[in-house]
């Protein structure tokens, strides 16, 4: 998940610090080298190891609370029991940091160390917009996606004071309630609003 993270980055030109369990000379796993090659041209490795330093026993968890420390929210996607991820969010909480998570089924071992952080008092994070205003960030408005004078674009602006429950958007938008479900799938179908567990509809 780490990799893939790092790539993902990477792959839109972002920013991205591998905070590593060995010195800057040792790639572990071997299968990454490449990866930690592209980190170290086009964004930061961080290791306090010497720089020919193999890993060691305890040294992956260590490095956690630097990763904790280098930012400001700290969010959880999926977590076993013993999970490291636990290791870097008990180390954001002892440094005041936003603790976050995603919630998972309650039968899969995987999401039982995410769900108690989200039991114990976690931020829970149910889509991308819940992230991006956590992070105090707002996703980019696509306008030229959703053309003047359609209904998409009415019911878009209608959102800019907040979502709403299709009723209370259809009278904001002056629009009749088939013709505002018809806007809001076409708008929900490009990424552009969803609509909430509780019915609310919201920008993404």
């Amino acid at each position: 998940m780490d990799a893939a993270a790092h790539r993902g980055a990477l792959e839109v030109n972002g920013a991205t610090i591998a905070v590593l369990g060995t010195g800057l000379n040792v790639c572990y796993p071997r299968g990454h080298a490449s990866l930690q090659r592209d980190i170290g041209v086009r964004g930061l490795l961080l290791s306090e190891l010497a720089p020919d330093d193999a890993a060691h026993r305890g040294s992956f968890p260590k490095r956690n609370r630097i990763i904790a420390a280098l930012a400001r929210v700290t969010i959880v996607v999926e977590a076993g029991a013993k999970s490291g991820a636990l290791i870097t969010a008990g180390h954001a909480l002892e440094m005041s940091r936003t603790l976050a998570a995603v919630p998972g089924p309650i039968d899969v071992p995987q999401a039982q160390g995410s769900n108690e952080l989200l039991r114990d008092g976690a931020t829970m994070l149910t889509s991308m917009a819940d992230a991006l205003a956590l992070l105090g960030l707002t996703a980019p408005i696509r306008l030229e996606e959703i053309p003047e004078g359609t209904d998409e674009r009415t019911i878009w602006k209608a959102l800019d004071r907040g979502g709403l429950d299709l009723e209370s958007l259809a009278a904001r938008a002056s629009l009749p309630a088939h013709v505002t479900l018809a806007a809001v799938t076409a708008l929900e179908m490009r990424g552009l609003v969803e609509c909430a567990l509780t019915g609310e509809i919201r920008r993404m």
